[in-house]
């Protein structure tokens, strides 16, 4: 249901933060400017691990977006206890960060927690991890995270 008080607060989460969430988020802010609702939502992605705490987006996320017209600017995290509070939803990639999600939250945490891929219209529940495959990855990654973009947004009620 939409937040008609406030900011609706979104965190997409991976592994590492630099390939399947900084595109997702990206992918995420891209729809919200092109609907005029981006003020009506934060916006942001991390990682359950700390590999590239500080980090850029992998470069072939940030190709992968560029091509599509994204624009995409982050520094790559970790998830924090706060986030589990702080945000709405906390949208992850597949099973494994959902477990670990699960297993880091605090106790009374507020934070609807799900896999982005139960959006996927075409039912491709896992967000896979592209980093050690070819391209083609980031570019069924980009395809899926813009179906289940729209698909979210309008189980919250945007069209």
């Amino acid at each position: 249901m939409v937040n008609n008080t406030s900011t609706t607060k979104v965190l997409f989460v991976c592994l590492g933060n630099i390939c399947r969430s900084t595109m997702a988020e990206a992918v995420f802010n891209h729809a919200l400017e092109k609907r005029g609702i981006a003020a009506e939502f934060e916006v942001d992605s991390a990682g359950t691990a700390s590999y590239h705490i500080g980090s850029n987006p992998d470069s072939r996320s940030m190709e992968t977006c560029r091509k599509n017209g994204v624009s995409m600017n982050h520094r790559a995290r970790q998830v924090c206890r706060e986030d589990f509070t702080k945000f709405d939803y906390i949208l992850c990639m597949d099973e494994e960060n959902l477990r670990d999600l699960k297993e880091m939250a605090p106790k009374g945490h507020t934070a609807t927690i799900k896999m982005f891929g139960t959006y996927d219209p075409k039912g491709d529940r896992i967000i896979k991890d592209p980093y050690y495959g070819p391209q083609g990855g980031f570019d069924r990654n980009f395809a899926q995270c813009t179906r289940c973009t729209d698909a979210f947004l309008e189980s919250i009620g945007y069209e």
